[in-house]
């Protein structure tokens, strides 16, 4: 019998704020939990599923870096409408 290959994937961050497009890969993937792990199929479909989502799941032989914080934040100087108007 021919022995098919497997990965081992598992979920390391929430997919809570994600895109409905990442949330709706994580569910095909077949997560339904942080700290859950899948044994899922070696080929192209789902490795590219695991590298779309590669900022969440962690696939065992490769180095997981978990995502730094996000520095959406785009400081600007306080408006100085209001005091033009005198309030």
């Amino acid at each position: 019998m021919t022995e098919s290959k497997r990965l081992t994937a598992t979920l390391m961050k929430s997919s809570i704020g994600a895109s409905p497009s990442i949330k709706a890969t994580v569910a095909a993937l077949g997560f339904r939990r942080m700290r859950q792990t899948k044994e899922l199929p070696d080929n192209a479909a789902v490795r590219g599923m695991l590298k779309t989502v590669n900022h969440l799941v962690a696939v065992e032989g490769e180095p997981y870096d978990r995502p730094k914080r996000s520095r959406y934040k785009i400081w600007r100087a306080r408006s100085d409408k209001k005091h033009k108007r005198g309030n």
